[in-house]
């Protein structure tokens, strides 16, 4: 028995993922497919569909939104069904629907369709981002905090990538090849991401079910009651942030020279690469309400650059703000959660994140006719609104509460993430 458990470990270790930069490489790369790509590639596009395909600002918010609302029944399936969380063919088979999706979008000017497919890429964008996150959280596990910030890095690659790429066909082709192009990026995406190893099965259901017993001695009520309030920052987060990240590129044309929206969208994804990392790094001296609240002011105020002062520099200021910050606060705030020990912690923030997403298009759309400044001024203030939940969350956070399970499904729960600690760090 010992030497078939042998076998096993030497076979694992003679397989593709020898290297944990190999494991961090490959989730990078579904990550930039999914999201850097198939879901924000829209973001620099937008504009040209605008102009070159009849698209309509409240048929742009349309199809933001269908995209949001795939994006959370995606989410809601990896939720109920953790079988595909665990399964490679669901891996490899939302990679190819959804570069079919990108493939498919030059196809028609038909926006019924358009809403279909941008629906089917949030669907199969949110199933690539649950298995490769579980894929990260089970396999690096026992390896540096800052290896996961660099796969979450692989989003801001993608968004660089397909942002530069709308950048450089915007000036020697249409609102077509710029679909097309992006297709072919999520494709080399797809085919190093390929082999990316899944969570593993659970070896048995305690994890879910006696996982919560160890906190359960500890008082309830405090925990739900920071919860509540960490839940309320993040759904507001969702709202704000996606405005941003649907009609940014749109709003920085509108007073900018035509490269200088899409020059944006290249540093959002620049900044965005390293900042989950960095920001864990910064947790090590300062909490997580600290945190929360310091990157959700720095986002406010990029979101609202555009709107009040314009030009080039405020522009490539804003987008420098914006993606040094929306993976970051995402990275704190499902920490905090987990640090909470409330149950389901990252499933329901997700879930509220995801609903903000969906409400924030659906928010500015009647500011959409006098253009895009006064939609980004709404997203500030809302944004500004999550910050000042963050900051009733720092009034006696229970920041000396031990991590004592993990939030990855099927985990055991006696191998704890981390052990108690003083501060409630990432």
């Amino acid at each position: 028995m010992r030497l078939r458990t042998q076998r096993r470990s030497s076979a694992r270790s003679s397989g593709p993922f020898r290297s944990p930069w190999t494991h961090v490489a490959q989730a990078a790369a579904a990550l930039a497919a999914g999201m850097g790509v198939g879901r924000f590639v829209y973001t620099p596009i937008l504009p040209l569909m605008h102009t070159q395909a009849g698209l309509s600002s409240a048929a742009g918010a349309n199809l933001a939104t269908a995209n949001y609302i795939g994006y959370l029944v995606g989410a809601l399936m990896g939720i109920a069904m953790p079988a595909l969380v665990r399964s490679p063919a669901v891996l490899r088979g939302s990679l190819i629907v959804l570069t079919g999706s990108l493939v498919a979008m030059p196809a028609t000017h038909g926006v019924t369709v358009w809403i279909v497919l941008r629906l089917l890429a949030g669907l199969t964008s949110a199933l690539i981002f649950v298995v490769a996150v579980s894929s990260v959280l089970s396999h690096l596990r026992d390896h540096p905090a800052h290896l996961p910030g660099w796969a979450f890095g692989g989003v801001g690659a993608g968004i660089a990538l397909s942002g530069l790429l709308v950048l450089v066909l915007r000036s020697v082709a249409d609102w077509r090849a710029a679909w097309w192009a992006s297709a072919g990026l999520a494709a080399v995406f797809a085919a190093v991401s390929w082999n990316l190893r899944p969570e593993g099965t659970p070896v048995s259901d305690a994890g879910s079910t006696t996982g919560p017993a160890r906190p359960s001695p500890r008082p309830r009520p405090r925990p739900r009651r920071w919860f509540t309030t960490l839940f309320a920052a993040y759904t507001l987060e969702g709202i704000g942030y996606i405005v941003a990240g649907t009609f940014l590129v749109a709003a920085i044309e509108q007073s900018s020279p035509g490269w200088a929206g899409s020059g944006a969208w290249v540093l959002v994804g620049l900044a965005a690469v390293p900042s989950s990392a960095l920001w864990a790094r910064l947790g090590r001296r300062w909490s997580r309400p600290d945190l929360l609240c310091a990157a959700l002011v720095i986002q406010a105020v990029g979101i609202a650059l555009p709107a009040l002062i314009g030009g080039v520099t405020a522009a490539l200021i804003s987008a420098l703000l914006f993606g040094a910050t929306f993976l970051g606060v995402s990275t704190i705030a499902l920490a905090a959660g987990a640090h909470l020990q409330f149950p389901r912690s990252v499933a329901l923030l997700t879930a509220g994140y995801s609903v903000g997403q969906i409400l924030g298009p659906l928010v500015v759309t009647p500011l959409l006719h006098h253009g895009y400044h006064q939609a980004l001024i709404l997203a500030a203030l809302v944004v500004l609104a999550a910050a000042g939940a963050a900051a009733v969350l720092r009034i006696g956070f229970p920041h000396h509460m031990a991590v004592v399970r993990s939030t990855v499904p099927g985990r055991r729960s006696g191998s704890a993430e981390t052990a108690p600690v003083r501060s409630d760090r990432p």
